[in-house]
């Protein structure tokens, strides 16, 4: 039996003991039982032999909390001490000192703990920390949830494209800066219009600096750039700038030339950086939509391009799945 502590019950923390709950059949399948044997969020924990997922996700539901006791003042110690297999880190990034995910991963790495996490903020900081953590434990650490959502690139790059030479990477990496790029296109809509409806849809949060200046972006092309290139940087490293400047003018003058504008993170060729592109219309890139989009250039394939929403709980919990499972079969 694997037993997991999930760290954060928000959208993406319910959303994987979700799936936990309905994939049991499949872990069966490979001869294993995924047992949550606690969960905390902001302010209350729980914990157990074997935690009913329908149950937790209803309760943080109907009273904001999903568990009875409240949240130990020393987390980190709670991590090392605590009886589990696997933490599901879904705590909110924070890029400017990636805390408190970067505590918790570092605290179960270094009590021997395999760690699947969606959160950015402490891969695009401290990454090459981490992974040292990881390796000197014995222990894994994976993170497709952290970059594209259900777009699976990482895995892709580092299994089904192990034997290339992958020389760059071109991609749309937020979802909210796409859609409100291709309503200024498709409507004529101001940019702060286009914020607006990406808002209300519940597309953008209500403070959309993350998104809407490249912060998100950025911070997934210092993950890639490291996880794909083997670099070791930090989002600090990514030269940055976002759409928050783009007008209908703009928008309009790219029509002119059959190109759409686009916010690219891009790696290789010296580049290290998210910027408001020109995109010809007939090339992947200009795809619009919430989808998350990246183009591999490969020395032995050539040019590969995945695509996948971006976001979303189910989506999430589909990349942290997938995480889940490779170690369960790197048991084997």
């Amino acid at each position: 039996m694997m037993k997991v502590l999930i760290a954060g019950f928000g959208t993406v923390g319910q959303g994987i003991a979700e799936v936990i709950g309905s994939r049991q059949n499949l872990f069966s399948s490979m001869n294993e039982k995924i047992s949550i044997v606690g969960a905390f969020d902001s302010s209350s924990l729980i914990s157990g032999k074997n935690l009913n997922p329908t149950q937790l996700v209803e309760k943080k539901k109907t009273t904001g909390k999903v568990g009875t006791k409240e949240i130990p003042d020393d987390v980190a110690r709670y991590i090392e001490e605590a009886d589990f297999d696997v933490l599901l880190d879904t705590t909110p990034t924070n890029i400017e000192h990636a805390e408190p995910g970067l505590t918790y991963i570092l605290s179960a790495l270094h009590s021997g703990k395999h760690v699947v996490t969606s959160n950015k903020g402490p891969l695009a900081l401290k990454f090459s920390t981490l992974s040292a953590a990881a390796d000197k434990n014995g222990v894994k650490l994976k993170y497709e949830a952290s970059v594209g959502g259900a777009m699976p690139i990482i895995n892709l790059s580092k299994q089904l494209l192990a034997g290339e030479d992958i020389t760059s990477l071109r991609g749309i990496l937020n979802g909210t800066c796409n859609f409100i790029l291709n309503r200024m296109k498709e409507e004529g809509l101001p940019f702060y219009q286009a914020l607006r409806e990406a808002q209300d849809l519940g597309y953008a949060e209500t403070d959309p600096t993350y998104d809407i200046d490249g912060v998100d972006s950025a911070a997934k092309v210092a993950i890639l750039a490291n996880a794909i290139f083997g670099m070791d940087v930090n989002y600090y490293d990514v030269v940055r700038s976002g759409i928050r400047n783009i007008t209908e003018d703009a928008i309009a003058l790219a029509a002119e030339e059959n190109s759409v504008i686009r916010l690219i993170g891009e790696i290789g060729g010296g580049k290290l950086e998210v910027a408001p592109r020109l995109v010809p219309v007939a090339h992947p890139l200009s795809i619009g939509g919430t989808q998350n989009m990246a183009s591999l250039i490969t020395d032995l394939a050539g040019e590969i391009t995945i695509s996948g929403r971006g976001a979303g709980k189910k989506e999430t919990a589909s990349a942290m799945l997938s995480d889940l499972i490779s170690i369960i079969r790197d048991k084997e």
